[in-house]
């Protein structure tokens, strides 16, 4: 009996004993808790299909364009010159969910996290509206293929495939750029075939996730679940069963009416199974925190509605910790999370400070490769360089030049002297600098070079000057 009770700590709930998938047919939440998770999924369901739309100053609000190595976060441009900002900003992300994860457990996975958000809210409300609640569903699923189950099935796929791809469009407005896929809309698919395909393949992953994959994401193939286990201790508040109250002495019991429960020495807990039958990753919440839990608030709302049926207090399942339910202690800042807080200030501290001091352009003169000095006449010394700059900005920089800060001696470009760098972009080109050799210190100079838009200095970078050792 006592391996058996503890037969959930080796295995998992949506897999069968013989090794085939167990399917949840979850009861539909309700209660005060899935109400203000509803109101924080719209806010977030909002957010997410509006991000790749929005602009400010001119660039997308969120963007990751991995392939163009482009990334805007929260209107704020990312090149690959400022990768160094791009990984603060991702280290800031992971040490902030650590954070919650130590101080309140999982629930950015029952809260926030897009997957949780598109299934619970969007996918399974439809399934409910189709199929309806447990019970009818269940019955569906094992009922023959007539012409109900077929029209429902049938119905319900088109649905969710619908929604997927609306999804992967959104989707792809964040790899590519929103400006990018409406053209592509504009101008016709076809005309865009591997666009198309992505799209498709998209499109073809989010249905597989939504409409059959589901909860094993979460349990399965999402690494966070791994982590919660390692960063929570008995200190983290997480949706748990009051063992204390709900087992007391003689443990758990079915309701009988009129009995006096407290003098039999048995728990508050029914064993009503109510809190197993909404949880949709299939868990038994009275085992203790597990893997699969993704502190969805389900279990709470059903288990208090069941305690006012029954008149005993609510609570017997809440956000709580280990030690506040064996303990009796309130929750309260551990060294542990001051150390999170003290990482996560210094590294915001860091990303703002670097922000401030990032340039709008960003130069970089470097000499032709294979290409050694030129002697010219009246003792000058040429080297030919090629430049790059880097636009950051949604506005276009004109009438740019170069002056030569460290050394007297003059650049001259293969194009015309005053030139554009146009918004987001990225202009190159070639250019020579003279310098008397007697200018020269030695065989390898350093050269300080300004980048002026008319008379405005916007940036300052330095390069090597090569000259014949015998200039020294």
């Amino acid at each position: 009996m006592a391996q058996d009770s503890e037969h959930f700590r080796d295995s998992i709930g949506t897999i069968s004993d013989e090794g085939k998938r167990a399917w949840v047919y979850p009861k539909k939440p309700s209660g005060k808790l899935y109400e203000y998770r509803k109101y924080v999924s719209y806010v977030l369901l909002i957010f997410l299909l509006a991000s790749p739309f929005i602009k400010i100053n001119g660039n997308q609000f969120l963007m990751f364009n991995v392939l163009e190595r482009r990334f805007n976060i929260f209107g704020f441009p990312f090149w690959p010159q400022d990768f160094h900002l791009f990984v603060i900003s991702m280290l800031i992300g992971v040490v902030f969910i650590a954070l919650f994860t130590v101080a309140f457990g999982r629930i950015f996975c029952g809260w926030m996290c897009p997957q949780t958000i598109f299934l619970e809210m969007v996918f399974r409300r439809i399934e409910y509206w189709i199929d309806g609640d447990r019970g009818a569903q269940i019955k569906l699923d094992r009922q023959e293929w007539n012409a109900e189950k077929i029209r429902k099935r049938v119905f319900k796929w088109f649905i969710f495939f619908v929604i997927s791809f609306l999804i992967a469009n959104v989707f792809l407005a964040y790899l590519i750029g929103s400006d990018r896929l409406v053209r592509y809309v504009i101008d016709g698919p076809f005309n865009h075939l591997s666009t198309l395909v992505s799209l498709l393949i998209f499109t073809a992953v989010f249905y597989f996730v939504f409409a059959w994959f589901r909860e094993q994401v979460c349990i399965i193939a999402c690494p966070y679940g791994r982590m919660q286990g390692v960063l929570l201790d008995n200190k983290s508040i997480v949706v748990a069963y009051d063992h204390k109250r709900g087992e007391s002495e003689n443990g758990r019991k079915k309701y009988r009416k009129n009995e006096d429960r407290s003098a039999l020495g048995n728990g508050d807990c029914i064993d009503c199974f109510q809190c197993v039958n909404v949880c949709p990753t299939g868990i038994d919440i009275r085992n203790g925190t597990q893997l699969e839990c993704v502190n969805c608030t389900a279990c709470i709302d059903e288990c208090d509605s069941i305690m006012e049926k029954v008149n005993l207090p609510k609570g017997l399942i809440r956000y709580a910790s280990e030690d506040e339910i064996v303990k009796k202690e309130k929750f309260k800042l551990t060294p542990r999370l001051k150390g999170y807080i003290a990482i996560l200030v210094i590294l915001t501290g860091m990303l703002i400070g670097m922000l401030f001091l990032r340039n709008d352009l960003e130069a970089n003169i470097l000499r032709l490769p294979g290409q050694l000095y030129e002697h010219k006449a009246d003792n000058i010394i040429s080297n030919v360089y090629t430049y790059k700059l880097v636009n950051k900005t949604s506005k276009d920089i004109d009438d740019v030049h170069f002056v030569l800060l460290s050394h007297k001696g003059e650049i001259k470009l293969v194009r015309n002297e005053n030139f554009l760098v146009p918004a987001q972009q990225i202009a190159e080109g070639t250019l020579f600098i003279e310098i008397n050799n007697s200018a020269l210190s030695g065989d390898k100079d350093r050269l300080k070079i300004a980048v002026y838009s008319g008379e405005k200095l916007i940036e300052t970078t330095t390069t090597a000057f090569l000259a014949p050792r015998s200039y020294k």
